[in-house]
């Protein structure tokens, strides 16, 4: 039996992510209820034009709304934001956040639930970079940006962790609603100012190894640049391969 006393809010800030939302809950529920958390799933749709909204609202009915949360907001108003709305809502005392495109798996979750009951961290962080962490489907190119991105910012920060630029984190609530009222940055550098910021007012950091293996990733890819032959109807199809792929990585 778990900790009872410890709740995990899970913030997934969604724009069109339709197709997605259903795989990502799905997964959610899987390996947080097979791992026996406390938890709820706080969606936070900034107005998507592709219905993701009406499909959480399914989920809703499906999954009962004590587990998950909808609160919407009207247009896209920046990740930041998103944080900070959906932390309002939340009744856990801890916060995990982490994109709802696939790119992050669920499966890791219990993993950092585990690294921060051992030393008591304020943040947990996803690394590609440290352990057996890594992404296999990167190209050169996309590989030398994101190490070239976090290189820079350890020569110039030191924040005292291997990987700046990703986006799955656990966090004591208390924790992270003081980060982000100090948070300025917006877009791709918020995620660092994040880390730079937890070392500044002494927080205390745990990693956990990620990897990112090809099958998701391409689809990813393919999903994100509409690679796919318009108005030819694939979504089943698709949705039945990443689920496929999901199941790989159990």
């Amino acid at each position: 039996m778990r900790d009872t006393a410890d709740k995990y809010s899970i913030l997934l800030p969604t724009y069109n992510e339709r197709e997605n939302l259903p795989l990502i809950v799905w997964l959610l529920v899987k390996y947080l209820g097979e791992s026996g958390f406390n938890y709820e799933i706080i969606v936070i749709d900034d107005g998507s034009p592709d219905g993701t909204l009406e499909v959480a609202e399914q989920l809703q009915k499906i999954y009962g709304g004590d587990k998950i949360l909808l609160r919407p907001r009207e247009k896209k108003l920046g990740l930041g934001t998103a944080y900070i709305h959906g932390m309002k809502h939340a009744t856990g005392n801890f916060i995990i956040i982490m994109d709802a495109d696939l790119s992050h798996h669920p499966k890791f979750i219990p993993e950092f639930i585990q690294k921060q009951k051992e030393g008591n961290y304020d943040v947990v962080s996803g690394t590609r970079y440290r352990g057996d962490g890594g992404v296999y489907g990167w190209d050169l190119r996309r590989k030398l940006i994101s190490r070239g991105a976090n290189f820079l910012t350890q020569v110039l920060l030191r924040p005292g962790a291997s990987d700046l630029t990703g986006s799955f984190r656990l966090y004591k609530k208390s924790v992270l609603e003081s980060l982000v009222e100090r948070c300025v940055s917006k877009g791709y550098v918020f995620q660092m100012e994040m880390i730079v910021r937890a070392r500044q007012l002494n927080f205390t950091i745990g990693e956990v190894s990620l990897k990112l293996l090809f099958c998701i990733f391409i689809l990813f890819v393919l999903k994100k640049y509409n690679v796919f032959i318009r108005n030819l109807d694939v979504s089943f199809v698709l949705q039945l391969i990443i689920l496929y792929c999901c199941c790989l990585l159990e």
